[in-house]
């Protein structure tokens, strides 16, 4: 191996980094690594091989992900029902975890300039005078996009601070126990007369499209076990409520509503107009890239 060869291999893990942070999939991930592997070897060696690299990189993202907006792809993923992360590489399961779901998911919502402006400065500590030259825009253009971005994935609570620490609280404990398949500890989260209804594209075989009281609701959460393991708290509309999204692309949503400290009503989301028209943000101290 060169010593060129040798050197990119040291900057590989941290370039795929970037790359699936901007992306959001291995496999493109490692296209985008290797293609700047084919440019440096074209180029020769650089001064500044980390900097370079993470530019090359991120350009090479940037178009990728304007050609993915070109073909108008749906940013709900038409996941199928048997799809789960241990279906893919382990690896890729791991960098979904470590990045989260909800992340990945908000991150699919903003421009490709706006993602990669954000994923740069605010993972990776890249300036903005960086930034710029990457997006082929000013340092204050760039740094206009993180801040909108940031926003975008921070998004607004609909109620104080308080009232939607309770609202995690509560929609933890019922993720937890839907994971578990409790059904005693789903009765404990459930408010008696609690109504879950989901639209015709969450339905599966055996599901109604409307149940009603504690005992029925737990027993068709229970079934949710599962595609509970990939599921993340999430703001929802303002409140809280939970995204499943295996590999990171989004398949349904729970909208949640909690009165009295239980969860009065559920909503299961997956019909893809519908999903287009949630807002869909990351909770707390998981807001970051």
């Amino acid at each position: 191996m060169s010593d060129l060869a040798e050197r990119f291999e040291v900057q590989r893990p941290h370039l795929r980094r970037v790359a699936y942070r901007m992306l959001g999939s291995l496999s493109e991930a490692d296209d985008a690594v290797q293609e700047a592997w084919f440019r440096l070897s074209r180029t020769g060696d650089v001064e500044n091989l980390p900097g370079w690299l993470t530019t090359v990189v991120s350009r090479i993202c940037l178009d990728m992900l304007r050609s993915r907006k070109a073909r108008r792809e749906e940013i709900v993923d038409s996941v199928p029902d048997r799809a789960t992360d241990g279906d893919g590489p382990e690896d890729e399961a791991l960098l979904v975890e470590s990045v989260g779901r909800a992340l990945l998911v908000v991150l699919d919502l903003l421009s490709p300039a706006e993602r990669v402006a954000l994923v740069l400065h605010d993972t990776f500590a890249v300036p903005f005078d960086q930034i710029a030259v990457v997006l082929e825009r000013t340092p204050a253009a760039a740094k206009k996009l993180a801040s909108r971005a940031r926003q975008r994935v921070r998004g607004t609570p609909a109620v104080p601070e308080p009232e939607l620490a309770r609202q995690r609280h509560i929609v933890d404990a019922f993720l937890a126990a839907a994971r578990e398949g409790d059904f005693a500890a789903l009765l404990e989260v459930l408010a008696p007369d609690v109504v879950r209804t989901a639209d015709a594209a969450a339905l599966r075989p055996g599901m109604a499209a409307r149940a009603q009281g504690a005992e029925a609701v737990a027993e068709q959460t229970v079934g949710f076990a599962r595609r509970s393991r990939y599921a993340e708290v999430a703001l929802v509309d303002g409140a809280v409520g939970v995204i499943v999204a295996p590999r990171g692309r989004l398949l349904f949503v729970l909208t949640v509503t909690v009165a009295d400290d239980r969860i009065a009503s559920y909503d299961v989301v997956a019909d893809p107009a519908r999903l287009a028209g949630l807002d869909l943000a990351v909770l707390g101290e998981e807001a970051r890239a």
